[in-house]
C-alpha cells in the first residue's frame, strides 16, 4: 500500500471544481485512501465496494466519470463497463488493476474504455487521465446543461436524464436515429430535441405521421410531384424531403409504412436523392432522418413486414422512451406544468388526487395525463382539484385501494347481508351456513349494525 501513502497536501493541489466521480474497488482500505486524495484535488467522490452498488448508484449520483478496479468478485470491472454502456453509453470509464497487461489494456480500450491505469498507481498519471476524461466531455456536458434544446421536455427522473444525455451525444453527429416508445410518450418532442441540439438546429424541422397519410399519397407527400402528374396535381409541389433540406425530417409511425413504399424510401436514403412524382430527373437532398414507432420494428423484421435493409438504414442508434409508469417522479412536475399551461384558476391537485395519479397505470402515457388534468381543470370549482374529479376524468368508479382492514370489513358486511337474505333473517340457519355459533354470529351482526328482523319476509 506504499503507493497510496500521502504526504501533507495543501490547497494549491486543487485542480478540479466539484466534478462527480464514482470510485469502485472491493478493497476498502485502498478505496478510502484513494478517495481522500481525489477529494483533496477538488473532486466530489462517491465510493462503493462492488459493481452492483455502482450500477445502483449511477442513476442517483449521476457521476461524470467512473474509475473501477478490474479484478472484483461477482462482477469485474469490464463487466461493469459493459453494463454501464447499456444505460449510460457516454459515461467515461477508467479501469485500474494490479494485474495490468498490454493485452488487457488493448482489449479494454478497443471496447471503448476511456483509460487503463495499473497499480501501484502513479497519481500524476491518474490525474492526467481524469483531466482528459473531463475535458473530452466538457463541451458536451456544458452544452447538455443548457436548457434551450430540451425546454419542452418536462422531467427530472434519472431515467429521463440518462436518455437526454444519450440524446445530446447522438445529436452531435449526423447519423439516423430511431425512437422507440409507446403512444403518448412524446416521441416528436424527442425528435425536436435532437434537431435543436444538433448542428442542423438553424435549418428546418419537418414532421410527418406516416400512418395518417393514405399510401397512394405518401410518395407525393414525401418526394413532391409535377403539375399534371395525377388528378388534382394542379401545380408543381415540393415534397417534405426537399422542404427539410439541410435539416431534419421526422418520420413518425414508420412501422405503418407499406412494404412497397419501404422500397422507395430505402432507395431515397441510399442515393441521397428523390424523384418527384411525374418527373424523370432526381433531385439531391441533404436530410437527417429521425424515425419513430410505437411498434417493435425488430419484431416486424422477424415477421417479414418490415425490410431488414431499411431497418438498419434507419436504426443506427435507438433511443427508447420510458413509459410514464417508469418515471413516476416526473408526474408531479408534469401535472403542475399542465395546470399552469391551462390558464384556469386551478393552482394544484389535492394530495389524495396525486396519490391516484401516481397509482394509475397510464396506458395513454403523457398524452392521457394531459387530457385528465385538462378535464379536471375544466370541471374544478375551486383552485384545488379534488380526487373525485381525477377519478371522473379517468372514468373509474374508484381508483384508491382500500386498506386490508377496510377490505375485510367490507367483505364481512357483504357476506353477512348475503347469508341473511338467503335464510330470510333466520339467525340459527345463517350461523350454520357461516359455520359460527349463534353467540359469535350475533357479535358479527352487532359489529356491522345488522338487524336480522329487517331481513325477514314481510307478510
Amino acid at each position: 500500500m506504499k503507493d497510496f501513502q500521502m504526504t501533507v497536501l495543501d490547497s494549491s493541489n486543487v485542480r478540479f471544481k466539484g466534478q462527480k466521480l464514482l470510485l469502485v474497488d472491493d478493497d476498502s482500505s485502498l478505496l478510502k485512501l484513494l478517495s481522500i486524495r481525489l477529494r483533496h484535488i477538488g473532486l466530489d467522490v462517491l465510493t462503493v465496494e462492488s459493481a452492483a452498488e455502482a450500477l445502483a448508484a449511477i442513476p442517483v449520483f449521476n457521476p461524470q466519470l467512473v474509475i473501477t478496479d478490474l479484478r472484483m468478485d461477482e462482477m469485474n470491472g469490464m463487466a461493469l463497463y459493459e453494463q454501464i454502456q447499456q444505460t449510460s453509453p457516454t459515461l467515461p470509464v477508467i479501469i485500474m488493476t494490479a494485474h495490468g497487461t498490454i493485452k488487457e489494456a488493448v482489449e479494454a480500450t478497443s471496447l471503448g474504455v476511456f483509460g487503463f491505469i495499473t497499480k501501484p498507481i502513479n497519481h500524476s498519471e491518474l490525474n492526467v487521465e481524469i483531466e482528459k476524461a473531463f475535458k473530452l466531455h466538457a463541451g458536451t456536458a456544458s452544452s447538455f446543461l443548457e436548457k434551450k434544446w430540451r425546454k419542452n421536455i418536462i422531467g427530472q427522473s434519472s431515467v429521463m436524464e440518462s436518455l437526454l444525455k444519450d440524446l445530446y451525444h447522438v445529436a452531435q453527429s449526423d447519423i439516423s436515429v430511431y425512437i422507440q416508445g409507446e403512444s403518448g410518450t412524446g416521441k416528436e418532442l424527442i425528435a425536436q430535441a435532437i434537431h435543436k441540439a444538433s448542428p442542423r438546429k438553424n435549418k428546418p424541422f419537418v414532421a410527418v405521421n406516416c400512418s395518417a397519410i393514405p399510401e397512394e399519397l405518401l410518395e407525393s407527400e414525401l418526394f413532391g410531384h409535377k403539375r399534371g402528374a395525377f388528378s388534382g396535381a394542379i401545380e408543381n409541389r415540393k415534397g417534405l424531403f426537399e422542404l427539410a433540406d439541410g435539416g431534419v425530417l421526422f418520420l413518425d409511425e414508420i412501422g405503418d409504412m407499406s412494404p412497397s413504399f419501404q422500397v422507395k424510401l430505402l432507395r431515397a436514403l441510399q442515393e441521397g436523392e428523390v424523384r418527384p412524382v411525374g418527373e424523370s430527373q432526381t433531385r439531391p437532398i441533404d436530410v437527417r432522418v429521425v424515425s419513430a414507432s410505437h411498434r417493435d420494428l425488430k419484431q416486424m423484421v422477424d415477421e417479414k413486414t418490415f425490410r431488414l435493409d431499411l431497418y438498419y438504414r434507419l436504426n443506427i442508434v435507438t433511443l427508447r422512451l420510458p413509459n410514464l409508469t417508469q418515471r413516476l417522479e416526473d408526474i408531479p412536475l408534469l401535472v403542475n406544468y399542465f395546470i399552469a399551461a391551462g390558464g384556469t384558476k386551478v393552482k394544484k391537485v389535492s394530495n389524495e388526487a396525486m396519490e391516484i395519479l401516481l397509482g394509475y397505470e397510464w396506458p395513454g402515457n403523457i398524452r392521457e395525463l394531459k387530457n385528465v388534468i385538462d378535464q379536471a381543470c375544466a370541471f374544478a370549482t375551486t383552485t384545488l382539484i379534488p380526487a373525485s374529479l381525477v377519478e371522473k376524468a379517468l372514468q373509474k368508479k374508484s381508483l384508491s385501494m382500500p386498506s386490508f382492514n377496510e377490505a375485510r370489513k367490507n367483505f364481512e358486511r357483504d357476506y353477512l347481508i348475503q347469508v341473511l337474505k338467503l335464510v330470510g333473517g333466520n339467525v340459527s340457519q345463517a350461523a350454520r351456513i357461516a359455520k359460527r355459533n349463534r353467540t359469535e354470529f350475533y357479535r358479527l351482526l352487532s359489529r356491522h349494525m345488522l338487524k336480522p328482523a329487517s331481513f325477514k319476509e314481510k307478510k
